[in-house]
């Protein structure tokens, strides 16, 4: 079997043979391909899309955050119930090794006041550039050969890959194949988990796709009265806190937005994962919102009491607590109007008020997917055991975490660590 791919045809079908196959050109594919590139392989990478990092350019639109500053501990923690899976592919690839790997491509990276790692630019495209320069031409071998507008279809009975093009049907075969599609979120740019039925039917044990990083639509909805004046509007400097069935607890601060039909936004992502489970088990979750986090309950409440002569309710909480907007409009929205004739119960309100959610949002609207490829299936290199030959990284591999430069990460070392795999597979059959 040749390095190059190296065309026959039938009738109907292109028949091609190569030597590594890349399919998926996202931040875990190009990263299997360089470091198979950087080896001296001969790379060819498929992707359904006219160009290359899609949803990485997206990504960029809010400045591009890499990675980000925590402590090896708290870093791990992020990945909740994937942490141990995670954690051994950041110990080859962590934060720092993601930096001096911009670093290596010139651009400058720095750490944002949040701890947040962003290009000195904060712009994704220099960095894209760069990098598909050097796995075009990289220091040894022929480079990556990009093949655009490829729609994998799956696998042929003798095993060779399927591909749907504008030409036509195409066939190839290939020695080891790492395959990166993303998860189920933002279809319109390649992830739409057309992958899961493909896989399923080769036996890989998949975890359905699921919203992670999503908005929620509130329990009834909310009233036209607000959601026609705060759609779009943040609730700034706030906390939730919440318990689930399962007695998980967990408190952030924070900032969120008010939607048409109910919440998202940073604060909301950073408690998705608790808030969808909860949904799918019991029908409905419930977080607690503090509107002033800062501020201690006693406090809140001798506020709230202190005597307001002739002034609105309104003009006193905002006088006294500085609540106002839609802050205020919030209190008005969820609570009974015998709640604002006790200061007690108002004060607790305050601190405490309860948001039930009733759905997420669909996976298409969400930052990105949980479930997919379970790690028990996989070997340590990330080989999918029962395809010998055939690798995954990325999104489509079963791990979730928050926004924050998590994703990028364990994208980039997932997707080294597979073509580690994939090189140690092809030096092994040499």
């Amino acid at each position: 079997m040749t390095s190059e791919l190296s065309p026959s045809h039938t009738a109907a079908t292109a028949l091609l043979q190569a030597d590594v196959v890349i399919v998926g050109g996202g931040p875990a594919g190009l990263m299997a391909a360089q470091v198979l590139a950087d080896a001296g392989r001969t790379v060819h990478l498929f992707d359904a899309m006219p160009s290359v990092g899609r949803k990485f350019l997206l990504a960029g639109k809010g400045g591009l955050n890499l990675t980000h500053s925590d402590s090896a501990d708290v870093f791990a923690e992020r990945y909740g119930a994937r942490r141990k899976d995670i954690e051994a592919l950041l110990a080859d690839f962590g934060p720092q090794t993601l930096r001096d790997w911009a670093q290596g491509l010139g651009i400058e990276t720095f750490v944002g006041s949040s701890g947040r790692v962003f290009p000195k630019d904060l712009k994704a495209a220099p960095l894209l550039r760069a990098w598909l320069q050097r796995l075009r031409r990289p220091a040894s071998g022929t480079g990556v050969q990009f093949h655009m507008r490829h729609r994998w279809t799956g696998w042929t009975e003798q095993g060779a890959l399927t591909f749907d093009t504008l030409q036509g049907p195409v066939q190839v075969t290939a020695r080891a194949v790492v395959l990166a599609l993303g998860g189920g979120s933002w279809g319109r740019l390649g992830s739409n988990g057309a992958w899961v039925p493909l896989l399923a039917q080769k036996g890989v044990a998949v975890a359905p796709l699921l919203p992670a990083n999503c908005g929620f639509d509130v329990q009834k909805g909310w009233s036209e009265f607000f959601s026609s004046r705060y759609a779009g509007q943040p609730f700034k400097s706030v906390a939730v806190s919440l318990t689930t069935s399962m007695g998980q607890t967990l408190r952030r601060k924070g900032e969120f937005v008010a939607t048409a039909t109910g919440v998202e936004g940073s604060l909301v992502y950073a408690v998705s994962s608790l808030l969808r489970d909860e949904i799918i088990r019991t029908g409905s979750a419930t977080f607690h919102l503090d509107l002033l986090p800062d501020m201690a309950p006693e406090r809140v409440l001798a506020e709230v009491s202190h005597p307001r002569g002739s002034r609105s309710l309104s003009s006193h909480l905002k006088s006294r607590l500085h609540l106002e907007g839609i802050k205020s409009a919030i209190l008005h929205e969820l609570l009974p109007k015998a709640v604002f004739e006790s200061p007690a119960e108002l004060a607790k309100a305050i601190k405490a008020l309860p948001i039930t959610l009733q759905a997420a949002r669909p996976i298409d609207e969400a930052i990105s997917s949980a479930g997919g490829v379970l790690f028990e299936v996989l070997t340590p290199a990330l080989m999918l055991e029962q395809l010998p030959g055939v690798f995954c990284a990325g999104e489509m591999l079963d791990w979730e975490a928050p926004t924050g430069g998590y994703l990028l990460q364990a994208c980039f070392a997932s997707g080294r660590q597979a073509g580690l795999g994939a090189l140690a597979h092809l030096n092994a059959q040499a």
